[in-house]
């Protein structure tokens, strides 16, 4: 399939597959549009239960749609890839979630930030918890890096993931030792 996008894929389908790493199974779902969902380690029914929330009928499983997303996963991975270059679908989340997923997508690969400072980017410096909220509820990991923002004082903080993926991530990106 390539880069193109629309070949094999219906208006409001959702496709979606897995890609096993050594790290463990990654998820990811995709509409037309581009990459909706990139979820880590859930469990089979969890994955469904987030698919099926948003609403775009049954979720088909089409390995052969996601090549572009695949290897750019895979490289980042490998540490071959710093940027995604791949159409996204974030249609998903309020008008402040969004707002924070774009201002974590401008944070550069290798480098960290904290909540506080991603509130205050946002214009909402006593924000921070809601801040962290928001990336809970992050659709894109990895393209929406909030795996590179840590609590003020310097420590993990949290992660959907889990801080194990979190701390690998950080260390792929040459971000901690």
């Amino acid at each position: 399939m390539g880069g193109r996008l629309n070949n094999v894929i219906p208006p409001s389908a959702v496709l979606y597959t897995t890609l096993d790493t050594q790290l463990g199974r990654w998820w990811l779902a995709r509409t037309e549009h581009g990459l909706c969902r990139l979820a880590f380690g859930l469990a089979e029914n969890k994955w469904f239960q987030l698919l099926n929330a948003m609403r775009a009928g049954i979720p088909r499983y089409q390995p052969e749609a996601f090549q572009i997303f695949v290897e750019q996963v895979e490289q980042y991975l490998a540490g071959e890839r710093r940027i995604f270059t791949f159409p996204l679908d974030i249609r998903t989340g309020t008008p402040f979630q969004r707002q924070v997923w774009q201002v974590t997508r401008e944070i550069p690969y290798g480098q960290v930030t904290t909540y506080q400072k991603l509130a205050q980017a946002i214009g909402r410096p006593k924000a921070s918890r809601a801040v962290g909220n928001a990336l809970a509820q992050n659709p894109l990991l990895l393209v929406i890096p909030c795996h590179r923002v840590l609590r003020a004082d310097g420590s993990l903080g949290g992660f959907a993931a889990g801080p194990a993926l979190k701390r690998i991530l950080l260390q792929i990106e040459g971000a901690l030792p």
